[in-house]
């Protein structure tokens, strides 16, 4: 295993934790902040027109919106492979950085620079974008796994930390792009270059102090530290072993229920988004609320409950629920959050005209989060301490390729809102309300029974005590799956 410097610990944690939450902060800035103005780059009128945007409309912006979401997420499998096998966490992670830097710069470029191809320039900044995501995102995930050793009760607090950088940089940019495109008169590439600006930051931290905090951790690719470490004992092992294979079938089983849990998530910026926009009486003290100020609810409350879940966990020691049973729980509060919707809903008595409190909402989204914070950092460890470690990385993109599943299926459920007249919206919004919260309880209650089986697959992954007997079991299995077929019993 790689070995982190003796830096000393800050809140309990290695310090090196402190600065990949740092590094993700301004990753997830520059990221959300070039999303929340994209589609409203495309569709603002071209400047010859007194616009800042390419002049798109509404279903060509969100048909790239789609294809570049779904990409995000996709990418990560390539990415996670060159690092496990070529480059080393670290390089994909500096060299993804660069890449989504020059992305955001190019989709900066004023379109009187490049006259004729504003498009051509466009493109290009997207795909850099896409390339320079699918070497970060499963790499640095990865690396906030190996400041621990196996059986250690800090990796789910761990990640519940590291999460809550995620959303502190997603809650600032779009408060941060916001002001930038307004004091710059209404450009939106002034908003890219903004996000470019957060995506430097996030390299410069990382390559100041990556070697003084992580030691050798992500410099080897894992593939190769594989090969090396079992050389002697297990010899050159190619096929996965029988435990190997137990712990791959926990990750594909709770990234079947991830599907579950991000499909319903993810109505959040569509479906829940139109429910806010015409049925919510936004009105507070005479000042109406933004529908956008409501997406920022999410952030905001992991933000504030993070560190609270991360003490939790610790607090818990051997009484900590497993991951299995931590899934259980993020689905059940999930569908909570939807009987919010349906409440909602039944206040408007079928009227659509009957405006619902923002209440509701409110209640939906801390139940959402609190879901969240039970399930998505907990799969981000789950994944590096089941996954082999030459396939860390990789199988880390194919968490990632779960949550793109999901991400389409979200847009195909949230679609059923139709767009007929508003009192069919309202009946459609019953019946999607009320069966993703059936679906997310029933799943979770599903998980909950499934619970003892995965952690038996997982084969002492998450129990201090059992990491010599696991070691053994390992070897042993090894050394079976070796013999000839004619000697096998």
């Amino acid at each position: 295993m790689n070995q982190a410097p003796r830096a000393g610990d800050f809140l309990g944690h290695p310090k090196g934790l402190f600065l990949l939450f740092s590094t993700e902060l301004w990753e997830r800035f520059s990221y959300y902040a070039m999303r929340a103005i994209l589609v409203l780059y495309l569709v603002d009128q071209v400047q010859s027109e007194g616009g800042f945007g390419l002049g798109w409309t509404n279903a060509e912006a969100l048909r790239l919106y789609a294809w570049f979401t779904g990409l995000v997420y996709i990418t990560p499998l390539i990415g996670g492979w060159l690092a496990d096998n070529y480059l080393g966490q670290r390089k994909a992670i500096l060299l993804g950085g660069a890449l989504m830097a020059a992305g955001q710069f190019l989709l900066g470029t004023p379109h009187a620079w490049v006259p004729g191809m504003e498009l051509t320039v466009f493109y290009l900044g997207i795909a850099t974008l896409v390339a320079g995501n699918g070497l970060f995102k499963p790499n640095i995930s990865t690396m906030v796994g190996d400041l621990y050793e196996q059986g250690d009760h800090r990796r789910d607090g761990a990640f519940t930390i590291f999460y809550m950088g995620i959303n502190i940089g997603a809650a600032l940019s779009g408060i941060v792009v916001g002001i930038v495109v307004a004091m710059w008169g209404g450009n939106w590439q002034a908003g890219f270059v903004c996000a470019g600006i957060g995506m430097l930051l996030s390299l410069v931290i990382q390559a100041v102090w990556a070697q003084k905090l992580l030691g050798d951790i992500g410099i080897e690719p894992a593939a190769q530290r594989d090969r090396r470490e079992n050389a002697r004992a297990l010899g050159e092992r190619v096929a996965l072993t029988a435990v190997e294979r137990d712990r791959l079938k926990v990750i594909l089983v709770l990234g079947l229920f991830t599907i579950v849990f991000w499909a319903g998530f993810e109505q959040a910026g569509g479906l829940m988004n139109i429910y806010t926009h015409e049925f919510t009486d936004r009105v507070l003290l005479g000042f109406e609320i933004p529908t956008t100020w409501f997406q920022s609810l999410n952030p905001v409350f992991i933000v504030v409950f993070a560190p609270v879940i991360a003490a939790l966990w610790v607090k818990l020691g051997p009484r900590e629920p497993t991951s299995p049973v931590k899934f259980a729980m993020g689905l059940a509060l999930l569908g909570v959050g939807f009987l919010f919707m349906v409440g909602a809903v039944l206040e408007q008595g079928g009227d659509a005209s009957v405006k619902t409190s923002m209440m509701w909402l409110v209640g939906a989204y801390f139940f959402h989060t609190m879901g969240e914070l039970c399930l998505s950092p907990i799969g981000l460890s789950m994944v590096t301490k089941l996954a082999p470690l030459r396939l860390a990385s990789l199988m880390m993109g194919a968490w990632f390729g779960f949550i793109a599943m999901a991400n389409y299926l979200a847009g195909f459920i949230g679609s059923f809102i139709g767009h007929g007249d508003s009192q069919s919206q309202v009946e459609n919004a019953m019946s999607i309300f009320g069966g993703l919260a059936a679906a997310a309880i029933l799943a979770g209650v599903v998980l909950w029974f499934l619970a003892d089986k995965l952690v038996d697959w997982m084969h002492g992954a998450e129990t201090k005590v059992n990491v010599d007997q696991f070691e053994d079991e390992v070897a042993v299995t090894a050394a079976h799956e070796a013999l000839p077929e004619s000697r096998t019993p």
